[in-house]
């Protein structure tokens, strides 16, 4: 017999099958490979199964993982796999295999089980599971919060303990759990992100102490600007996204150009190989109503055609007094088999967001004599009447083609198109202090306007293994290039004398009495032009050497080319020269990517990497000239774990972030005192990552870490203050056992350190600051399982109703307060 000879069971369920073929459909059928030891669980094997019907993939699995497989024909008719490849345990590749079938296994020694679909009464499998987050991988249905593979680094598939950086996935399942609904409630959950929103659905969110300015979808870069009031990224809705990956650090071998605080990539939801969905609807605190519509499945008999479309709407108020907010998300993806080895995606996602009562900033902190002043959290700094409607529409194709020795060529595309149209009356914070006993001091601000957004990104990118000193290594070779188009046209709101042309801006308030109808603006003329014109290619190379068993070594560069050209003219030839056009050229860039991972056993791994990037900027030193680019470089070192096959990720890193040529204001520009001058300075982060994400025991998943970040200048003095030093988020939920395995419980707590800032002014005595001090709230929530398809999750925020300003504006002398208690209670059928 050859060495694929049958097991005893094996050929006694062979016999069984022969003896009555007319039954053969309900019994076991057979898939044979190679048997191993029982370590087969344990070590690590390049798979390479792509999509196609589960009986097929799963007789590759037994294959190429060199296990015994049984399998029920019956069970897997008409099903299919999802692509597993990769460098994966066994046990996570099958369970990545099995996907969304709802079909259960048992995996021991080198004997694969597969068994008929999970009854009500069985435990779970995504209660206990995990999948990889790379190609063809998903963490829906997985039940987990971590996951088995991230390429957002470094675009090689690693899991969480090879990636030589801190890493972190908010899975589908933490999403779930806790009713997140936006992208600015993820971020306000995940390790080492700190997220403040200076006015209505604006989002500044930082990482080490620097803005975040780096978005991706499905890991082709996007173009943003952390502090631009037209950031569709920032509207991002969870209805269609599988999960959301945040690597923390400077990422310049993917991003090209940013600042070297790290990358968030917002991961679509795919279509599944069988139907499936779900309709949910929820009611909040304010008058919150949301449903959701999530249908997915194959389009034709064989399975080589599938598709998912989403649909989502909400609407409400806010505990902010006259903000309403409606916003209406669509999604559609169609997938295509073209070949066995070639593999098509179309999408398209629309965003409309229409708030009312919409504010530009916050309230007024400071009072004219230095003093707090004492706002309701309530309070809205904008008529009821001001919108800020946004629109966009993101388009995005991928194909990927399978070629000869393992290797695979992936060309994707990403297509957005925004508008934004505004029109506001609000109490302007910049215009001077409240007088605490008349509530006299501030002025209104009108602004009038509409802005254009298109951008587009293509990445090319060919990966694969290759063999050298007698050993399999990892190579990933690249292209991208991405585009960035912005027009403003605005109406401004002063003229050379201070007046006013639109009958509005410039009069006083009295913000006390203020109901919040603001006075109607007649505008006349356009005003101002405001456009960006931004480019950007480059080309990269990653490798992942693996000189022993135990030590990873990986290398990597890319070479980048960058352009930027912005204009701001005033059509008032009085303020003429306020007009700046500014232009920056950067060709051959070198950004360079090193990092080692050491294995100490099977469960431990330390790394060091090092990693940098690079951002022009358009501020002008005091003599009119640009600034050199600012130049960030990230030095990490650290342990990672893996625990219980992988169901457990920890991580602990110290770093060091370097930055030269940060933007420092320094008085005015010569000649020319409209202009704001700056000096380039170097400033220094220091700091510490630790999180645990995952299973602590079945039906037990818990997500906590805790993020120390300070930034100082040259001088030693601390900086950026209006960022937490200090931040700890924990999370956990778990479900009952025995007869109350129906319920899920959950809770946790945020808690971060003071921020303030300073703020000094010749209109004040004295400088003030302004401060908020330490602060935690604590979230719980509860679901229900009322049948196998049907649930009710309830969720509060904020149990103890603590009064908090979530954030600072050091610009506008403003800051805006945390939500209040409130509560979500959402139910879900699925089938």
């Amino acid at each position: 017999m050859s060495a694929h000879a049958l097991s005893p069971l094996a050929k006694a369920l062979m016999m069984r099958g022969l003896l009555k073929p007319r039954v053969l459909s309900t019994t076991l059928g057979i898939a044979l490979a190679l048997p191993l030891s029982a370590q087969v669980q344990a070590r690590e094997v390049v798979f390479d199964i792509p999509a196609q019907p589960l009986s097929s993939a799963l007789q590759s699995f037994g294959q190429q993982a060199d296990v015994q497989l049984l399998f029920s024909p019956d069970d897997v008719m008409n099903l299919r796999a999802t692509a597993v490849r990769g460098r994966l345990q066994p046990e996570a590749a099958i369970r990545i295999l099995l996907g969304s079938t709802g079909l259960a296994y048992s995996l021991q020694g080198d004997t694969l089980t597969v068994t008929g679909r999970r009854s009500s009464s069985s435990v779970e499998l995504g209660t206990t599971t995990i999948a990889a987050s790379g190609l063809g991988s998903t963490t829906e249905g997985t039940g987990s919060y971590t996951t088995g593979s991230t390429n957002t680094a470094t675009k090689l598939n690693l899991s969480l303990r090879e990636t030589p950086q801190s890493v972190s996935v908010v899975t589908r399942q933490r999403i779930d759990d806790q009713n997140l609904r936006s992208i600015g409630q993820v971020l306000e959950q995940t390790p080492g992100i700190n997220v403040q929103s200076p006015g209505s659905d604006r989002l500044y969110v930082f990482s080490r102490g620097l803005a975040i300015d780096n978005y991706q979808y499905d890991g082709v870069p996007s173009t943003s600007f952390a502090f631009s009031q037209a950031l569709p990224q920032a509207l991002s809705d969870m209805a269609i996204y599988d999960r959301v990956e945040v690597v923390r650090g400077a990422t310049g071998l993917m991003s090209g150009a940013g600042d070297p605080s790290g990358t968030i990539n917002l991961v679509r939801k795919r279509p599944t190989d069988n139907f499936k969905g779900y309709v949910s609807g929820g009611l909040g605190s304010w008058d919150l109503y949301r449903g959701e519509v999530d249908v997915s499945g194959p389009l034709t008999e064989t399975g080589n055609l599938r598709g998912r479309a989403v649909a989502a709407y909400q609407q409400g108020n806010s505990f902010t007094d006259h903000l309403q907010q409606e916003k209406t998300v669509l999604y559609g993806i169609v997938e295509a088999d073209l070949t066995d080895t070639t593999l098509l995606s179309v999408g398209v996602e629309y965003l409309n967001s229409d708030p009312r009562g919409f504010s530009t900033t916050g309230l007024p902190i400071i009072d004219n004599k230095g003093n707090r002043v004492q706002m309701k959290r309530s309070d809205n700094g904008a008529s009821r009447d001001s919108t800020n409607r946004q629109e966009s529409v993101n388009a995005f194709a991928s194909i990927e083609q399978k070629l000869a020795h393992d290797w695979t060529l992936k060309v994707a595309a990403n297509s957005l198109y925004g508008t934004r149209d505004y029109d506001s009356v609000i109490v302007g914070t910049t215009t001077g202090f409240v007088n605490p006993a008349t509530g006299t001091g501030l002025r209104y601000t009108a602004t009038k306007g509409d802005n254009t957004q298109e951008q587009r990104g293509v990445d090319i990118m060919l990966s694969g293994p290759f063999e050298l000193g007698g050993r399999t290594h990892e190579l990933v070779v690249g292209f991208n290039y991405q585009d960035y188009e912005n027009r403003r046209n605005g109406f401004g709101n002063l003229t050379a004398s201070g007046g006013s042309d639109n009958g509005v801006s410039g009069k006083p308030v009295n913000i006390w009495t203020w109901d919040n109808y603001g006075p109607t603006p007649v505008y006349t003329m356009n005003r101002e032009d405001d456009d960006i014109n931004q480019w950007q290619n480059g080309a990269y190379l990653a490798t992942r050497l693996k000189p022993t068993d135990d030590v990873s070594v990986i290398l990597g560069a890319r070479v980048s080319n960058y352009k930027y050209d912005a204009s701001l003219h005033y059509n008032v030839p009085s303020m003429v020269r306020f007009n700046t056009d500014d232009s920056v050229k950067v060709s051959g860039e070198v950004t360079p990517y090193a990092g080692i991972v050491y294995d100490l056993n099977d469960v431990h791994s330390v790394y060091a990497s090092y990693t940098s990037i690079f951002k022009p900027q358009p501020y002008r030193a005091r003599d009119g000239k640009l600034l050199d680019p600012r130049e960030g470089d990230n030095y990490e070192i650290g342990l990672k774990s893996e625990y219980f096959g992988g169901r457990m990720n920890s991580a602990i890193a110290l770093f060091e972030v370097k930055q030269d040529n940060d933007a420092v204001a320094d008085g005015t520009v010569e000649g020319n005192d409209l202009i704001t001058a700056y000096k380039a300075e170097k400033t220094k982060t220091k700091g510490i990552d630790m999180e645990v994400n995952g299973e602590l025991m079945p039906d037990w998943n818990v997500a906590a870490s805790y993020t120390h970040a300070v930034v100082k200048d040259h001088d030693g003095e601390r900086v950026k203050t209006i960022i937490p030093a200090d931040m700890v988020k924990f999370w956990t939920t778990y479900r009952l056992p025995g007869e109350l395995d129906r319920l899920t419980i959950g809770g946790g707590v945020n808690w971060q350190s003071g921020i303030h800032f300073t703020v000094d002014s010749w209109q004040l005595n004295a400088p003030a600051k302004a401060k908020q001090g330490d602060y935690a709230t604590v979230n719980l929530m509860a679901r229900y399982q009322l049948t196998p398809q049907w649930s009710t999750t309830a969720t509060v925020n904020n149990l103890f109703d603590e009064k908090y300003i979530s954030s600072l504006d050091d610009n506008f002398y403003s800051g805006s307060y945390g939500e209040p208690r409130s509560f979500l209670l959402s139910t879900k059928y699925e089938f």
